[in-house]
């Protein structure tokens, strides 16, 4: 394993990004993995560099001494410099100034231990987050609460003297010394999270509700809510129980390859097990088993909001457990996003990055299996029940259109299922309520919206509009697999004489960004292959209701706001050339328009 050239809390030059300008940064960590270090700038900027664009200090100072031409004092006015930047500081990034309604943040202060009085002896490992106190340096005042701890105390104050919020780091007498990451503060606090918690249930509940009538029109009130004792009822509590096992089972058997994770912050690879293709295959078996018992696979859509009510129990259930044994874990197993010291929060992000029982990941096992492949399960129950209410002999080409299209959606996905080893979710996010529930129930109940209305709302489909949606799929899924498989093969390899015809940009980390092909066209051009498909999805139902395309609105919302954090992470990380970048490829997701 490579050794480091410069050890964490060194103080030495490193070149901004794009430019052969170098300021003084603070080595934070070293990736052994990549040969990357990550510095902090004085002006709160992160980013991570090769060992080539950092110099000592003393091999700097004989450097500029006969070359003046690199002294960033005599430099400073130029506009790459990262005190002048138009980019937030990482400290600006965690509270926001809200679009120019909140208050312009001062510069991140972080004072030594001696420096912020003895009142700050209070503040030690033991305090509870919410903790009040007064404490002062020798120019200012400080009134605050502490709102995470884990290995130190993260405090929000207010200063008497400049009247704005500062962020602050205040070291415990016995807690280890460290870097603060303003990122690491909670996104949103507890009135937030309570009504996002109250929120997505209701959400899914309405669309059900309203999709069920005869009538679909969004201003179309249901009859009611059913009361609790009708959504809970053994038997679909019992056969979502089951099912959940079931998988489980396939998880675990000794079938397909094992795959290394990503870094964590330990260093560590966690191996996961690769065989969710195959756990299709098996379920496809079962289903095809179930029909020929002559088992009334249509019992799913005559007791939808039943299963619908018994996942999001076992979600919420899931979620306590999560919660509560993550309370004993130690610092390096718990994500960033989920420690916020505010209950309500954490239990929402998720306190433990991945959770496991043995070698049984459930962060990785619920991502892509019970719901997904469930998913499924559902779209074929709402086939049968389809030729039941419809007295049909043969399902209709718009639900056999659905049926087809979502089964090869999934059935890519879990082909190439080691490929979301590389995500947010399994890389950054704890795993709470909100990927519990998402993957539990709001992936299989409102993915299964339009199976849903077709079987109340028949959509005659010609064969000119069947050949039209085919062909919107088709080009959808062509864009979206082309993108995935160019940047995955260019991650895996840049240098593969199969991808010589791609024209990249280098950055300053030593990847390059890819500026051809379809990346040349929109930054993402996988949103805009995935988009396509939810179009083709929906239109299979026509357009007398606009609850078929409750997925389609869905996920371009969340595209459009994943494209904005991409947007956040990569100018972040990548600096200037992420300026170039976005100069080239101007638009997002959408040619000419977005």
């Amino acid at each position: 394993m490579p050794s480091s050239r410069f050890q964490k809390g060194d103080v030495v030059m490193g070149r901004w990004p794009g430019s052969n300008l170098y300021y003084e940064v603070k080595v934070l960590t070293y990736d052994p993995d990549s040969q990357l270090y990550t510095v902090i700038y004085k002006d709160g900027t992160e980013l991570d560099l090769k060992e080539t664009d950092i110099k000592s200090n003393v091999s700097f100072r004989q450097t500029s001494g006969r070359s003046r031409s690199r002294s960033p004092s005599r430099r400073r006015s130029r506009s790459r410099s990262p005190a002048r930047t138009t980019r937030r500081s990482s400290a600006r990034q965690a509270e926001g100034d809200g679009g120019g309604g909140g208050p312009r943040l001062a510069p991140l202060v972080r004072p030594s231990w001696s420096s912020v009085g003895g009142s700050v002896g209070n503040i030690t490992k033991k305090t509870r987050p919410g903790h009040r106190f007064v404490t002062a340096s020798p120019n200012r005042t400080y009134y605050g609460f502490v709102t995470r701890k884990v290995w130190i105390c993260k405090v929000l104050i207010h200063s008497e003297n400049i009247r704005n919020l500062e962020s602050i780091l205040i070291k415990g007498p016995s807690v280890a010394g460290g870097v603060w990451r303003s990122s690491e503060l909670p996104a949103a606090f507890p009135p937030g999270t309570f009504l996002m918690m109250l929120f997505l249930p209701s959400v899914v509940m309405a669309l059900l509700l309203k999709t069920a009538l005869d009538d679909a029109r969004l201003l179309t009130v249901p009859d009611g809510v059913p009361a609790p004792a009708d959504l809970l009822d053994w038997r679909p509590f019992g056969l979502v129980l089951l099912w959940l096992l079931f998988q489980a089972l396939l998880y675990v058997l000794p079938v397909g390859k094992v795959a290394e994770g990503m870094p964590l912050k330990s260093g560590k690879r966690l191996k996961y097990r690769i065989n969710g293709f195959y756990a299709l295959l098996a379920s496809v078996a079962a289903v095809g088993v179930a029909l020929h018992q002559e088992v009334d696979l249509s019992y799913v859509h005559a007791h939808f909001l039943q299963f619908f009510a018994s996942a999001a129990l076992l979600s919420a259930l899931l979620s306590v457990w999560l919660y509560v044994r993550a309370r004993a874990l130690p610092g390096e197993d718990l994500a960033p996003s989920g420690n916020s010291g505010f209950l309500l929060h954490d239990f929402f992000m998720g306190r433990e990055l991945n959770p496991r029982v043995g070698a049984f990941d459930v962060k990785f096992f619920c991502e892509m299996r019970p719901g997904l492949i469930g998913w499924l399960v559902i779209n074929f129950s709402m086939l049968l029940a389809e030729m039941k209410v419809q007295k049909l002999d043969s399902p209709s080409p718009a639900m056999l259109l659905v049926n087809i299209f979502q089964f090869l959606w999934v059935a890519d996905g879990l082909w190439h299922e080691e490929k979301i080893l590389t995500t947010m979710d399994i890389v950054h996010d704890g795993f709470g309520f909100m990927l519990a529930f998402g993957d539990l129930v709001w992936v299989p109940f409102t993915f299964s919206c339009q199976a849903y209305y077709l079987v109340s709302h028949p959509n005659d489909l010609s064969v000119f509009w069947m050949v039209a949606i085919i062909s919107v799929k088709a080009v959808g899924y062509y864009v979206f697999r082309k993108a995935n498989s160019e940047k995955n093969n260019f991650r895996r390899n840049p240098a593969d004489p199969a991808l010589s015809y791609l024209k990249t940009i280098p950055t300053a980390t030593g990847k390059s960004l890819i500026v051809s092909g379809l990346w040349g066209v929109v930054r993402h051009p996988n949103y805009l292959g995935d988009l396509l498909m939810g179009v083709a999805w929906s239109l299979p139902c026509g357009f007398n209701h606009v609850l078929p395309y409750f997925y389609l609105i869905y996920l371009l919302l969340l595209l459009i706001h994943r494209d904005a954090r991409d947007n956040h992470q990569c100018r972040k990380k990548y600096g200037s050339a992420w300026d170039e970048y976005c100069r080239v490829v101007p638009y997002r997701i959408f040619p000419k328009v977005y």
